[in-house]
């Protein structure tokens, strides 16, 4: 839809969170819903979420609310979750082995086909069905599967040279755990740079000046 490329980014940054919400109602068996009592779940305001949605198009009715089930079935075409994007991860360390053998990509509509490395130890490892490869085989397995996302969990001084490789190869995003930002301007593909120490030093912030027994009661 034409709107969709003016939507705002605080917007989108909202859009996880309602198909999280949405998937869980689902599951405990809601079948439709208000925007009163999304909003109630969610933390926000009706008016937030209507005003939210309808950058996307109509999806509620005036006395009856939002279908849960059609809402998130909206959701993954918006998000993408529907198109069943491929992935490759670089990097099979601590965080590349956690991450292949316990984070669920196929709720984000992802799924992993090949992941790379340099160590030996590890190149032929399988964790969970995903071979690791030599990474000297990155552009002819790239050639071969045809991967969107390419998850980096590699050194920071790797991060820059391995993202420019990546692109070269075909790929159309990244989603990056390295301590090294990547810069969509300068790589050329959307990136996610995700650093653990934000999320961390938000709640250091908001517990710094707070008595430690006000949720004690």
């Amino acid at each position: 839809m034409e709107n969709e490329k003016h939507v705002s980014k605080a917007v989108i940054s909202r859009l996880p969170r309602y198909y999280r919400t949405l998937r869980q109602l689902a599951v405990e068996g809601v079948g439709r819903i208000s925007s009163k009592d999304l909003a109630a779940q969610m933390d926000l305001t009706a008016s937030q979420i209507r005003q939210d949605l309808s950058c996307f198009g109509g999806f509620g009715q005036q006395g009856y609310g939002y279908s849960v089930d059609k809402l998130i079935v909206e959701l993954e075409r918006i998000l993408g979750v529907a198109a069943s994007q491929r992935a490759i991860l670089l990097g099979v360390g601590n965080l590349g082995r956690a991450l292949l053998r316990n984070f669920d990509f196929s709720f984000c509509g992802v799924r992993p086909v090949a992941a790379f490395d340099t160590d030996e130890t590890v190149i032929g490892c399988d964790f969970r069905g995903i071979p690791v490869h030599a990474l000297r085989e990155l552009e002819r397995l790239c050639e071969l599967e045809r991967p969107d996302i390419a998850v980096l969990c590699v050194p920071s001084d790797a991060t820059r040279p391995i993202a420019e490789r990546l692109v070269r190869a075909g790929i159309r995003g990244i989603w990056n755990f390295s301590n090294e930002s990547l810069r969509e301007d300068l790589i050329g593909v959307p990136v996610e740079n995700v650093h653990f120490s934000d999320s961390l030093m938000k709640l250091c912030y908001r517990i710094k000046d707070t008595d430690p027994f006000e949720f004690g009661e």
